[in-house]
């Protein structure tokens, strides 16, 4: 069964240490990851806080990457196309070995967080065997299976899943909106203040899941 892993890895077992030793207050997002084939990893990325030269001065100095390009500068955030060459073997791993999807990738103040989509729970065990074996860190903390389901995708539970559905489509999130909280209810066959629970639950969820990389939540989930 297919699951979803978020995990975070030390900035200093993983690519662009040293750019991040070297500024501060710097932020890093992928956009977009694949492996290359040779063992390398390219990136999409875009870096929040420090304008372009400095952090062109900083990946000079930055033995992990290569072949940076500059495609796009904005106010506070520029995206990069670059080549990760070093200190890369556990997301080579997770997207050769284990066939999974990297979805997320945050970095900041010394900490890689990743969320990963893999084919199989026996894959994320493949992973968690590699950084054993070759002294790595990834540690977990989540795991969620889900069986193709739309709510399971997204960490929601069945009953989150069809408020929000049922929200969407009789337009309560229009403006103006076109459904009321009580008209909502009467549509499900449930009360006003569950309704409220369900649709504030369920936008936690989406934005934990959705957004926020990296979540300081320890525990292990599993949704059917």
């Amino acid at each position: 069964m297919a699951c979803i892993v978020r995990g975070t890895i030390p900035a200093d077992e993983f690519a662009l240490y040293k750019t991040s030793m070297a500024i501060s207050d710097v932020e890093f997002e992928v956009e977009r990851l694949v492996e290359s084939g040779d063992g390398m990893v390219m990136p999409l990325l875009w870096i929040r806080g420090p304008d372009p030269r400095t952090v062109e001065k900083a990946f000079a100095e930055d033995p992990s990457v290569r072949d940076v390009s500059l495609l796009a500068e904005f106010d506070t955030e520029s995206l990069y196309r670059m080549e990760w060459t070093q200190d890369v073997q556990v997301v080579v791993q997770m997207l050769t070995t284990a066939e999974a999807t990297v979805t997320d990738a945050y970095g900041r103040d010394g900490i890689w967080m990743l969320r990963v989509l893999y084919p199989t729970r026996e894959s994320v065990t493949g992973t968690v065997d590699f950084c054993r074996e070759e002294g790595l860190t990834f540690d977990i903390e989540m795991v969620r299976e889900f069986e193709g389901k739309p709510a399971g995708r997204y960490g929601l539970t069945d009953d989150q899943f069809e408020a929000l559905r049922v929200a969407h489509e009789q337009g309560y999130f229009d403006i103006p909106r076109k459904a009321t909280a009580k008209e909502l209810a009467e549509e499900i066959g449930i009360s006003h203040q569950a309704l409220s629970e369900r649709l504030r639950r369920g936008h936690d969820v989406l934005i934990e899941d959705t957004i926020i990389v990296g979540s300081n939540s320890s525990e292990t989930e599993t949704d059917n």
